[in-house]
């Protein structure tokens, strides 16, 4: 499993005894095999950051990943606490599964224009009542495409056999596709002792899998500037949990000034780390060509929901709405859909893109160029449905020893630690979550 996926990002095999991944994949309930797949991607990662100290002559030493804290890492979210207590519910507005006139759907309505999306769909007020009832008349994909149609984000059920069959499912889903983008001459590494001293990543990203790419590099040393707007909604407990070790800054892109400041800042980056719906960040003038001449060696790791290829490649979607399009949710559904026990679309896509920016960075030093990494929320989870399955069990993961504690401008946090161990330089976070936008937009 592990040699698989890094032949897939690096195209080399594995080093025989170059990770060790201990513990059993039964501490997550479920038929899925969520925790092996977490412990496979965290390794890999943790491999690329080794990888990296290796080019600057400093032996990593043998990576180990335990399977409980990799399954407690996909899950991290729910075991933040802020001075000693559980912040708000990620899920809000009318957000949740329906029953639909002949299945199931999925609502997600986290952001305001997303709930009232599903408003104007289905000519409902801000009323749950309202939205069952009305979803209740008509079939699930009638919904979708009318949410969908009206700048919303929802998803029918469908079985993995009727995902398979529709033009989406038969796209193109590599876990990771690696182009070249521009010539650039080799750079070499910093001489710092961790894998990504001296990196600047600028991460323009939201929700998950892309912030969970960004604190994974800030956890190695990368100097991580996450940029957003002060006019966008955020989800406090997802921005607390994915922040750790980052600095945080507003930028408007509806601007010219905004813009020609992020043009700035990415002629100083390293790695462009963007989880814009596919084709919104070109439509500001940022395509990946012009990306790479002003900033000639830059690592471009861009993400998705449905995948790149296909005609889904350009719609909205969150983990939950992709299980429940591909076929995920309806494996073990009975009375109603069953997700996964851990946004683990999500969280895997983030450390897999983790380990494809560092595995961009180790081309650019040994071959120079620019480089383009592309990742989906689907190809994840086709990539998951590949594992096979393990027993279903009920267990419940038990976190103790698991967890450490660190300040922030929002009190003292309880977070998951950072799991794989490497040697070499082992991962860790320099300081607590910092507020949204508390940061110049400026590089240090």
């Amino acid at each position: 499993m592990l040699g698989e996926l890094w032949r897939s990002l690096t195209g080399e095999e594995l080093r025989p005894g170059a990770a060790v991944i201990e513990g059993a994949e039964s501490v997550l309930p479920g038929p899925f095999r969520v925790a092996a797949a977490a412990s496979a991607s965290i390794a890999a990662a943790t491999l690329a950051a080794g990888e990296l100290l290796r080019l600057k002559g400093i032996e990593p030493g043998t990576v180990a990943v335990d399977t409980r804290l990799a399954a407690a890492a996909f899950r991290s979210e729910r075991y933040l606490r802020v001075d000693g207590k559980a912040p708000s519910g990620v899920w809000g507005g009318l957000s949740g599964d329906y029953r639909s006139a002949d299945g199931w759907v999925k609502l997600h309505c986290n952001y305001p224009k997303h709930n009232e999306a599903v408003q104007r769909a289905l000519g409902i007020p801000d009323s749950r009542d309202e939205a069952v009832a009305a979803v209740a008349k008509r079939t699930a994909w009638d919904v979708q495409e009318a949410v969908v149609a009206a700048g919303g984000a929802a998803a029918a059920m469908r079985t993995k056999a009727e995902w398979r069959a529709h033009p989406q499912g038969q796209a193109p889903a590599p876990i990771v596709e690696f182009t070249p983008i521009g010539a650039a001459p080799a750079r070499a590494l910093s001489t710092s002792d961790r894998p990504l001293g001296g990196v600047r990543v600028l991460e323009l990203t939201h929700v998950i899998a892309g912030p969970v790419a960004g604190r994974v590099l800030a956890a190695h040393g990368a100097d991580v500037l996450h940029v957003g707007a002060e006019h966008l909604p955020r989800l406090r407990t997802l921005h607390i949990d994915t922040g750790l070790g980052k600095r945080s800054a507003f930028v408007d892109l509806r601007t010219d000034d905004g813009r020609a400041l992020l043009w700035r800042l990415i002629t100083e980056a390293d790695v462009l780390l963007q989880s814009y719906r596919p084709g919104a960040l070109a439509e500001l003038g940022f395509t990946a060509e012009k990306l790479a001449e002003a900033r000639p060696g830059i690592v471009l790791v861009e993400l998705a929901a449905y995948g790149w290829h296909g005609p889904w490649a350009a719609r909205r979607g969150f983990d939950s709405l992709v299980q429940m399009a591909s076929g995920i949710a309806a494996e073990t559904a009975v009375d109603e859909p069953r997700p996964l026990p851990a946004q683990a679309l999500d969280h895997g896509t983030g450390w897999v893109a983790a380990a494809a920016a560092m595995t961009g960075l180790r081309r650019r030093a040994v071959d120079g160029g620019s480089h383009r990494a592309r990742l989906a929320l689907a190809s994840t989870g086709r990539w998951l449905d590949s594992l096979g399955r393990k027993e279903n069990t009920s267990a419940e993961l038990d976190v103790t020893g698991l967890l450490d504690e660190i300040d922030s401008p929002f009190g003292r946090l309880t977070h998951v630690r950072v799991p794989g161990t490497l040697p070499g330089s082992n991962p860790r976070w320099a300081h607590g979550s910092p507020r949204p936008g508390a940061d110049s937009p400026a590089w240090r």
